[in-house]
């Protein structure tokens, strides 16, 4: 019998290491070329090459970038600064480590934004200065299930997101500030300043943003439907899901920024106003002339008796 010719040898112990070096990123489907480096799964992300670490979450930055390459295609009372991320999905610039950086823009529209990659400020030409990154200190997820017959236990939900959070996102428990539950709203407070973050540790933004993904049924997560809530072994439905974002030093929005709606009261309160101003000044006119009027009457009264 012929011994196997040396080409095909090669060929065939390459594949075998090959198969033995591969592996898959459950933390991140959005990745390629993955590989084991010294035990650790570690790839490619999608759209800029940064390598990410599969053992933890990926930064949002470069989930969002990934995205984009592949999509070109009774409530609680918020905090006065907490605003939403209204422009949604956008291609931005990440730095070598997976942050976003505080200048991102679109052709000639730039605008700064926070460690969220939430906009901050108003959107600027070319020129536009973005000083630093600003800290996105405190996250506020809310959530509202659909209506049902009874409400849901409290407790129960609250170990129910505080376990989930901890063990599926790996965010340390202390960083999880409260679960609060007003039927029908779920409200999950996750406050983590710049010194609280440790190096290599998760940060909330990408919590919030694999967490929101994944109760939408856009699980980032390796071969995953997402997430299903479910309270005392009953599945529980969210009809909407809200982020909030707080940064370390309030958002620099103008009036352009307020909604029509919004606006519209403004207007309707500063016309009100004006109108109470007028309505003041020609009442005192009426009663000054009034007055002057009664006096002179009384002067010539004065005089008839005198003559």
């Amino acid at each position: 019998m012929k011994p196997l010719c040396g080409p095909l040898l090669l060929l065939l112990c390459a594949a075998a290491g090959a198969q033995q070096n591969s592996c898959v990123c459950e933390k991140n489907k959005r990745v390629t070329n993955c590989r084991l480096d010294n035990g650790r799964c570690r790839c490619d992300a999608i759209g800029s090459g940064v390598t990410v670490d599969c053992t933890t979450l990926t930064s949002k930055c470069l989930l969002m970038k990934a995205e984009v390459m592949g999509s070109k295609s009774g409530r609680r009372e918020k905090p006065k600064d907490a605003f939403e991320d209204t422009d949604g999905l956008y291609d931005p610039e990440c730095e070598n480590s997976g942050a976003f950086k505080a200048r991102q823009c679109d052709g000639t529209t730039c605008w700064c934004v926070n460690t969220a990659g939430v906009r901050r400020t108003e959107k600027h030409d070319a020129d536009l200065k973005c000083n630093q990154l600003v800290r996105t200190m405190w996250i506020i997820i809310e959530m509202k299930h659909a209506e049902r017959s009874t409400p849901l236990n409290a407790e129960s939900l609250k170990k129910f997101f505080t376990d989930t959070i901890t063990s599926r996102y790996l965010l340390d428990g202390r960083y999880i500030s409260s679960v609060l539950y007003e039927n029908p709203y779920i409200t999950i407070d996750l406050k983590q300043n710049s010194s609280d973050k440790s190096l290599g540790g998760v940060d909330i933004a990408d919590v919030a943003y694999y967490f929101e993904k994944d109760v939408k049924g856009q699980s980032i997560f390796h071969n995953n439907p997402g997430l299903n809530v479910s309270i005392d072994n009953e599945d529980v439905k969210l009809e909407r899901t809200v982020v909030y974002y707080v940064d370390e030093i309030a958002p620099e929005f103008s009036m352009k920024s307020l909604t029509p709606g919004l606006i519209a009261v403004i207007v309707v309160v500063v016309i009100a106003i004006v109108a109470a101003i007028v309505v003041l000044v020609l009442t005192r006119r009426r009663k000054g002339k009034y007055v002057k009027a009664e006096v002179k009457e009384m002067n010539e009264m004065h005089r008839g008796l005198n003559g």
